[in-house]
């Protein structure tokens, strides 16, 4: 009895055994299985149809996308990122060919444009502080004919909102130049970007006194109805302002409207003035300013035929971030290749520094009131090697340009310190410094300013630059409107609940 038992009891255990084997071999071949049908499914390629992608080709762009389905609608119009990065070579996979992006050159295609609705303000916002008279019932000034003069010396530099209302206004010729990123559309609703033609900076620098004791000036009362004019469109009701472009790039231009204006994109100079709530990186444009010395055309220097080693001249003393000036101008005035001198434009200034940086190798630009200054893109102009010395610096078109290339970077903390930076500078080769100035003449067009507009100068790179912010302003907007459709919340939020007692 007892060994029946026994034998009864060892064929369950074979019998369980044979059973759980066969339901974890079972189990797996059915795992395997499932995931060979997930993978199966999921291996082909996605197509997102071009019907749900925004109404701007520009803004349906794939970064270095160049494929035949794509090559008419949404190649890019602005390039590859690392512009000057040196003949770096991009495959593109469904054409089996090699697209070469030369440094220095922005790839595009002329038909993708941004859109842009441009409101006609009166003529005292924008050429009619250039004196400016409107014939007739256009706000606008036949620029085919006649362009109006823009006031030179330092106002030029900061004449950025003159060349892109220029540029805008070009767009609407029925024999436009070929060479554009930008057009003009009559209908906000087709629009990128709504773009404000108050020439800020233009303003402030000839309106910003006031004619008697206590009256407010031309340029405040400007602001005061350019505020009241926006936020009375249907334009900004829409959208808040959060897709709109003003221009603000002397530092002390906007100064009583951009607190109001707030949620606009700004095209500035600098964010030394702003605060990171008014104005920063993610939100705002950094555009280059207009270089006061003339471009150096045929240059046929190099390193041993410029006799100063270090370069600037400029106000010496200066206010909060621009102490540094002093300490470097007491560090250096004793070295003898070094020209560090007080200067301004007038009694030939700009002639004497033309002269001055086309015969140094390196030109200082260190922070002065703010933390940018002209003297950088004169330095360009003049293929000067920059020096930067500004920690808080933002630069145009940083995301597409590594100014680390043909630009030398030291820390305030370092510069001043004894020796560090005549040493540091001294310590830079025939052959490296030959490299950064060749750059120079690569990328010195991105900051030309032309009318007509020239491939890649700096309004075309200003524009491109404002399209780069575009997605981001539509993400904002489309996020803010999810909840159009739904019926208005009368309660005023949610009400505390009061905690039990015995809750602990």
């Amino acid at each position: 009895m007892a060994e029946r038992n026994g034998a009864s009891s060892s064929s369950l255990k074979v019998v369980s055994r044979k059973a759980l084997l066969f339901f974890f071999t079972t189990t797996s071949v059915l795992f395997f299985m499932s995931w060979f049908f997930v993978l199966r499914s999921t291996s082909g390629t996605q197509f997102i149809g071009n019907t749900l992608l925004p109404n701007s080709k520009l803004l349906s762009t794939f970064e270095g996308s160049n494929s035949k389905t794509q090559k008419q609608s949404v190649e890019s119009s602005f390039g590859n990122r690392a512009i000057l990065v040196d003949s770096e070579d991009v495959e593109v996979a469904s054409e089996t060919k090699v697209v070469k992006h030369d440094g220095g050159k922005c790839n595009r295609n002329d038909e993708l444009v941004l859109k842009v609705f441009m409101y006609d303000l009166p003529p005292e916002f924008h050429f009619g502080l250039l004196d400016w008279k409107p014939s007739g019932n256009s706000v606008w000034p036949d620029i085919r004919n006649n362009i109006p003069g823009y006031p030179g010396g330092l106002n030029l530099q900061h004449s950025i909102e003159f060349w892109l209302t220029l540029d805008i206004l070009a767009s609407e010729f029925p024999h436009a130049p070929k060479a554009r990123t930008v057009i003009r559309v009559q209908n906000s609703s087709e629009a990128d970007i709504i773009f404000v033609p108050f020439f800020s900076s233009l303003s402030y620098n000839r309106f910003s006194k006031g004619t008697s004791l206590g009256k407010k000036s031309r340029n405040k009362i400007l602001q005061e109805k350019l505020v009241k004019y926006l936020t009375a469109q249907e334009e900004w009701k829409r959208s808040g302002g959060k897709d709109h472009l003003i221009l603000a790039h002397h530092p002390n231009s906007m100064v009583d409207a951009r607190m109001k204006l707030w949620p606009a994109t700004f095209i500035l100079s600098d964010f030394g003035r702003y605060p990171t709530n008014i104005a920063n990186v993610e939100k705002d444009v950094i555009a280059p300013y207009k270089h006061l010395i003339s471009s150096y055309v045929n240059d046929n220097s190099d390193f041993d035929s410029r006799p100063t080693l270090l370069y600037f001249q400029g106000a010496i003393y200066r206010k909060d971030g621009g102490l540094a000036r002093q300490e470097l101008f007491y560090l250096l005035k004793g070295e003898k290749d070094v020209h560090f001198s007080f200067g301004s434009i007038q009694k030939d200034g700009i002639k004497k520094a033309t002269e001055g940086m086309r015969a140094s190798k390196f030109c200082l630009n260190i922070a002065g009131d703010t933390p940018s200054s002209n003297r950088l893109f004169d330095a360009i102009a003049s293929h000067c090697v920059p020096v930067i010395i500004s920690d808080a610096i933002e630069l145009p078109y940083e995301d597409v340009i590594d100014y680390s290339e043909f630009c030398i970077f030291v820390r305030t903390s370092d510069a001043i310190k004894e020796h560090f930076l005549i040493n540091f500078i001294r310590g830079i080769g025939k052959e490296e410094w030959t490299r950064m100035w060749n750059k120079l003449k690569e990328v010195e067009h991105f900051f030309e300013f032309h009318f007509p507009a020239k491939e890649n100068d700096a309004v075309q790179m200003i524009w491109q630059a404002v399209a780069r912010k575009v997605p981001a302003m539509r993400f904002k907007l489309n996020r803010s409107g999810r909840y159009s459709r739904s019926p208005a919340v009368t309660d005023k939020g949610l009400k505390s609940i009061p905690t039990p007692k015995n809750f602990w």
